[in-house]
């Protein structure tokens, strides 16, 4: 299973395989059951994690109970809640697994530890994070200038598996729209791709 930790690490390494294998083998991984929350919103994150198989959601409520999805995490992803500009240190959300996770479940209170026993490793923390908060600001700007047809598009373009693994109602918030829209859109797509083909 960690091998799925060691292709994503070498996006950021130059660091052999024989090397990163060395790297993870004291990596803590653990395994989840959907449903389960690994973070509820107000309380002070102690983990970080990798999605080695399944799907984690961030979500949040409002003031007005409202519930909001922000983000779907999957294979290949670090789900990391960038909280430390705070002051109380909080998260503003919830952390869920949507099915059966394997993850690797980093402790933050030894990270810097990690860091002292292998060097290397913050540099490559450091380029993963600057990945994902790239994508992340590419992804806001994109979506703040996107319709929800276009931000539907673009979902299927980059992670067409969230249509079958999350709930359409979750997928519908992540996309800024309500559940009745996304059935309008997605039977217009549907019907336009069957035009293309014929």
């Amino acid at each position: 299973m960690k091998d799925v930790l060691i292709q994503y690490m070498k996006r950021f390494s130059d660091l052999s395989e024989s090397e990163l294998v060395k790297l993870t083998e004291d990596v803590p991984v653990a395994a989840f059951k959907k449903g389960t929350i690994l973070l509820h919103q107000g309380d002070v994150p102690h983990k970080c994690y990798f999605v080695l198989q399944g799907c984690v959601r961030q979500y949040a409520v409002d003031a007005n109970g409202n519930e909001n999805t922000y983000n779907f995490f999957t294979e290949e992803q670090s789900v990391t809640i960038f909280n430390q500009h705070t002051p109380d240190k909080v998260s503003p959300y919830s952390l869920s697994c949507l099915e059966d996770c394997t993850l690797v479940a980093g402790d933050l209170s030894t990270e810097q530890e990690a860091y002292d026993m292998h060097p290397v490793l913050e540099a490559m923390t450091r380029k993963m994070i600057q990945a994902d908060m790239g994508a992340m600001r590419d992804d806001f700007s994109s979506f703040i200038s996107s319709t929800p047809e276009e931000r539907y598009q673009a979902l299927m373009a980059k992670r067409p598996d969230l249509v079958d693994r999350v709930p359409q109602y979750q997928l519908a918030s992540y996309l800024g729209i309500k559940p009745e829209s996304l059935s309008r859109i997605k039977k217009r797509s549907a019907a336009s791709h069957l035009r293309i083909v014929d």
